[in-house]
């Protein structure tokens, strides 16, 4: 009798609940590939046994986390059967790659069973993140789930936030938040811009005075780059040194692979170099003419004790990176100090390089042999193709040389075209358009419609080249990024609206139902003091 009163009191309870589980949306970001929504609600006991496959080594403080953010109390137990939420990997070989995964929330007679599967670590990930969300709160203490079955997997592989902090630097913890961040959105790529002309910020131990001078810098503090005729370490007292020990590196990388996250540094050439060469003014074709630095030098790509200090710089990158990508950055680089510079024109005359672009898709190729005979795969601006992506008049496109193949793309700037050109020669790129990927560009020019609407696969790409688009970078750059209030402002919510873009097909999307969705997150960020309202529309 006893057992009847049980059962009837959880079907009442599953006939109040499912009614409202069924009205309200599944306020999810990004929106999965599938989803079927059931009748009933699965309603979780005060302690929620849950179960990980053994396959996947998980960080569990993180897990726990997550899943007590949504007031889950949670007991591990060692075998699916006995959890009522388990998260499986298919038997046989994992697939890395496939980030795809599946969840299921049901009723079981009296059990209630949530069950997660995939083909990889970062599937069940995934399917914690979808978890999280769909969580909800009926009184004080219980909490249920609405019942559904999610089919779910990315549109794009390459799924990226940039952080420069070289013009700004904002530091460990600020760096932990944002993948937390990134974590709850399915990105995976953290794009780490940690060296340009204002500051170098990775210690690199054969060369200390990359962080002992190099690193005092910040875009406030550009006028004395410009006008300085002596060392920066004794032209600066303040701002101090601001700069990542290896062991800081090691730990924030360990913390994003803990969130299915890789770690992709930016180690910048043949441009944006003013700070290493202040450092080291032998490395910079004008500076070591005087052995005073010039601030938008470039480096003497020519000189093969430059080309040495690129390799020591990025064998040590590569320990503190072991994700296999390394970014070299090439944009904007100030062709004038090559022109200026004797031993530079010998050198092309001497090996036939008629154009600047091509001396640099020379020196860039030099690069990528390097790293690729190390492992590594390497990415750069689309400027390392030798086009003139900005039409300068100054500017004399590539005339000889061609990209190495196998580089990585990243377009950012010039017609769209050229993306469809260098997929046409065989790359694949990552679209990161600024006029909609760009965080530090204000609401005004960029509003969270118009990054929701950016579609990285252009008109005129062929069906079977689509792939060949890896996926979206969003891009926070520093220059007028100083405190954790506006870099907070700038990102959130717009890191969604990118977030959706990466994962979800543009058949799918609709910016008016995303803005429904977006509320419940919007409080938590709100909550954590990343949306503040008052700052205005967006």
């Amino acid at each position: 009798m006893r057992g009847l009163v049980l059962y009837l009191c959880l079907n009442l309870w599953a006939a109040v609940l499912p009614a409202r589980a069924q009205d309200a949306q599944l306020n999810l970001i990004p929106q999965p590939a599938s989803v079927q929504l059931n009748k009933g609600s699965v309603l979780l006991s005060s302690i929620t046994t849950v179960y990980v496959d053994e396959r996947f080594r998980i960080d569990t403080a993180y897990w726990e986390g997550v899943l007590k953010e949504t007031g889950i109390g949670l007991k591990w137990v060692a075998a699916p059967e006995s959890a009522t939420i388990s998260f499986r990997l298919h038997a046989g070989k994992l697939q890395a790659k496939d980030e795809s995964y599946t969840l299921e929330i049901r009723n079981r007679g009296r059990t209630p069973e949530v069950r997660a599967l995939a083909n990889s670590g970062n599937g069940l990930l995934y399917a914690l993140q979808t978890l999280r969300q769909l969580v909800q709160q009926q009184g004080a203490a219980e909490r249920f789930l609405p019942a559904c079955t999610i089919s779910d997997k990315p549109a794009f592989p390459w799924r990226a936030f940039m952080l420069d902090e070289s013009r700004n630097f904002h530091g460990k913890e600020m760096v932990k938040r944002l993948l937390d961040e990134m974590a709850r959105l399915k990105l995976n790529t953290f794009h780490w811009h940690l060296v340009d002309d204002p500051a170098w910020r990775l210690e690199i131990k054969k060369y200390p005075l990359l962080t002992r001078v190099a690193s005092r810098g910040n875009f406030g503090h550009m006028v004395h780059f410009q006008n300085a005729v002596s060392r920066l370490d004794s032209l600066f007292l303040d701002p101090p040194a601001q700069f990542y020990f290896q062991k800081d590196i090691r730990e924030i990388v360990a913390y994003a692979h803990a969130r299915g996250i890789v770690v992709i540094p930016e180690i910048e050439v043949p441009g944006h170099a003013s700070a290493s060469i202040f450092a080291y003014p032998w490395l910079g074709a004008s500076s070591k003419l005087t052995g005073n630095p010039v601030h938008g030098d470039l480096y003497d790509i020519t000189d093969p004790k430059v080309e040495q200090f690129l390799h020591d710089v990025l064998d040590e990158v590569m320990t503190l990176f072991p994700d296999g990508i390394i970014h070299i950055g090439g944009d904007e680089a100030d062709y004038r100090r090559w022109e200026a510079s004797k031993p530079v024109n010998d050198f092309m005359k001497a090996h036939a390089i008629p154009t600047y672009s091509d001396l640099q898709v020379w020196a860039i190729n030099r690069m990528s042999q390097y790293i690729a005979s190390k492992g590594y795969r390497m990415i750069g601006w689309n400027e390392i193709t030798g086009d003139n992506i900005r039409e300068e008049a100054h500017v004399k496109a590539g005339q000889s040389e061609q990209l190495a193949k196998g580089t990585l793309v990243q377009f950012w700037d010039g017609k769209v075209e050229l993306v469809n050109k260098a997929i046409a020669q065989g790359y694949d790129v990552v679209n990161s358009d600024r006029h909609f990927t760009y965080l530090d560009y204000p609401y005004e020019t960029t509003s969270l419609e118009k990054a929701y609407a950016f579609n990285p696969v252009p008109e005129g790409i062929a069906q079977k080249d689509q792939p060949k688009i890896r996926g979206i970078g969003a891009q926070m750059w520093g220059e007028f990024i100083p405190t954790s209030e506006r870099l907070y402002y700038q990102t959130f919510p717009r890191i969604a609206a990118l977030a959706e873009t990466g994962w979800t097909p543009p058949a799918k999307k609709s910016y008016q139902d995303f803005r429904k969705r977006l509320v419940p997150l919007e409080k938590i960020w709100t909550d954590k003091g990343f949306v503040n309202h008052q700052k205005g529309k967006y």
